[in-house]
């Protein structure tokens, strides 16, 4: 497994060098709170075996001005003498647009011979050839997002586009895209973590899929860990916000859009958009915004995939409501017809409907098994036992008399 070393030792810290571009700092808050790992925990170097975090952050540092930046030119010169990662939050803008014009789009420091800003693309086609790894952080980064969005001036894009295909950073990584507007904090920092067990050499390549997400994260879309999938499969849609039946005819694009939000929530596993009465906007994907707008607008497929739930749906909730009423009748209940629950009236007695579809359900559970409540092969089984229990019972009856 390839070690990144220096002077022949593992190495004791990375340093990282966050890039604003075309953003909102929406990554940064992201980032700043998640909570496995936090911030703190990398920057401290407290996680066991992995180096010690040094973050170059233009909100986040203490230090200013040339200070500040003389960590990004050592970097860029060779001088930095430490391994180091390239972070970049926010879509690339094209710069050549702005610098026909005197000015740019976004930009970090002041050439010294100049006096002029540096644009952050320039860092970042500066700093990636000598990177351990570069990481886009959020949506605007790893696809272009809202920056590039149809109508847009500045030729946004993303750092893939940017870079390009044959883009490879010194240990012979493409650029690693976490995506989402935001994106969760954990699967910042998660991701950041992975990247660092591997450079140090105590841990394995995590996986990436085609598109260089972490496969473990955005391999399964939000419908499959949705909180309201299930009433998709029985036909039950909800009309207006605040409804507890699935979303997608509000504008809900979580059956194919992949994100881990609603599985792992927006802060310390909690909240997250279905989670809290929201819709999926598609933020994570590619084609964000423009092949998911006009937002909350039912999404076209949903005419052929909701009428289909619905028919077969209504009778796949009839199973699912009848055997949870079955299943939540002791068999005292059942043998009496009678629940004696003080909270509420509750029916114990079937319907007739209940107890036909009953006959048929209790035969095909107890297919292929002799072994099931009340079978003659349980009454065989138990047979020995009834008879002590009969003979103690009339033996003591005995003594009685």
């Amino acid at each position: 497994m390839p070690r990144f070393l220096i002077d022949e030792s593992p190495i004791k810290e990375v340093h990282a060098f966050w890039l604003a571009g075309m953003s909102c700092d929406g990554c940064s808050i992201a980032a700043v709170g998640a909570k496995h790992p936090t911030v703190e925990q990398l920057i401290t170097g407290t996680i066991p075996g992995l180096p010690k975090v040094v973050l170059h952050h233009p909100v986040l540092s203490v230090t200013a001005g040339h200070r500040f930046m003389q960590a990004y030119h050592d970097a860029k010169n060779g001088k930095l003498g430490a391994p180091y990662v390239v972070i970049q939050e926010g879509s690339v803008a094209d710069e050549d647009i702005a610098g026909a014009f005197g000015g740019y789009w976004s930009a970090m420091g002041a050439d010294d011979e100049t006096g002029q800003p540096i644009p952050t693309a320039h860092w970042l086609r500066d700093l990636a050839p000598g990177a351990a790894a570069v990481i886009a952080v959020g949506t605007c980064a790893t696809w272009g997002g809202i920056p590039a969005a149809s109508g847009n001036l500045t030729n946004a894009m993303s750092v893939m586009d940017y870079l390009g295909k044959d883009y490879l950073s010194a240990l012979g990584l493409p650029p690693i895209n976490i995506p989402g507007c935001s994106p969760l904090g954990d699967n910042i920092t998660e991701t950041v973590a992975s990247v660092l067990m591997f450079l140090a050499g105590v841990g394995p390549l995590p996986e990436f899929d085609e598109l260089g997400r972490p496969a473990w994260m955005f391999q399964s879309t939000v419908h499959r860990g949705c909180v309201r999938a299930g009433n998709y499969e029985e036909g039950k849609f909800a009309d207006e916000y605040g409804q507890k039946e699935c979303l997608v005819e509000l504008g809900c694009w979580g059956p194919v859009v992949q994100c881990n939000m609603v599985s792992r929530g927006a802060i310390g596993h909690n909240g997250g958009c279905m989670n809290t009465g929201g819709i999926c906007i598609g933020c994570t994907m590619p084609g964000f915004p423009d092949a998911f707008a006009p937002f909350y607008k039912r999404p076209p497929g949903t005419l052929v995939s909701s009428n289909i739930s619905r028919g077969a749906g209504s009778f796949v909730s009839y199973l699912r409501k009848f055997t949870q009423r079955s299943r939540n009748l002791t068999p005292r209940w059942k043998e009496e017809a009678h629940v004696p629950s003080g909270w509420a009236n509750v029916v114990g007695e079937p319907s007739r409907t209940d107890k036909a579809v009953s006959f048929f359900y209790e035969k095909l559970k107890g297919m292929g098994t002799e072994f099931t409540p009340g079978s003659d092969r349980q009454k065989k089984l138990q047979k020995s036992a009834s008879r002590y229990l009969e003979k103690g019972t009339a033996q003591d009856k005995m003594a009685a008399e």
